[in-house]
């Protein structure tokens, strides 16, 4: 497999990460239902949301705040040609980052745990832009 079609393999498994946690979050709210802890309407515009819920909600907000970076710049890399198998590995290492982020998001929720791995994902992905802008600069 080329660099090229390896850059999109982390967007992909970003991607069921995003699926899992709204299949996550649908079962979460059906089970609370369920047991009577809330009503279809407290979903309607998420007033009063059970807690474990909520968290689920939150960690599918985060994938799509850094993660748009993340979608830019792979795009970008690929069309450039700046993509290499380190870009690759930095790619991977961010997407199991989200994921790391994205599971103690939904368990535990501890911000020790959720906050060292968010700010490791933000310099990985802000070294794939140094990477592709000193690409740009200097090819």
């Amino acid at each position: 497999m080329s660099p090229t079609e390896a850059t999109i393999w982390p967007m992909i498994a970003h991607v069921a990460l995003v699926f899992f946690l709204y299949i996550l979050l649908s079962t979460r709210r059906v089970g609370a239902v369920k047991d009577g802890r809330a009503r279809p309407e407290q979903f309607r515009e998420n007033r009063d949301e059970p807690g474990e819920c909520l968290v689920v909600r939150n960690a599918i907000a985060n994938q799509f705040e850094l993660p748009v970076l993340f979608y830019a710049v792979s795009i970008l890399l690929y069309l450039v040609d700046a993509d290499n198998p380190v870009t690759v590995a930095g790619g991977w290492l961010f997407v199991a980052l989200r994921y790391a982020h994205a599971y103690v998001h939904v368990t535990s929720n501890r911000l020790r745990y959720r906050r060292p791995l968010f700010i490791a994902g933000f310099v990985v992905l802000m070294m794939l832009w140094v990477w592709l802008g000193a690409w740009l600069a200097l090819t």
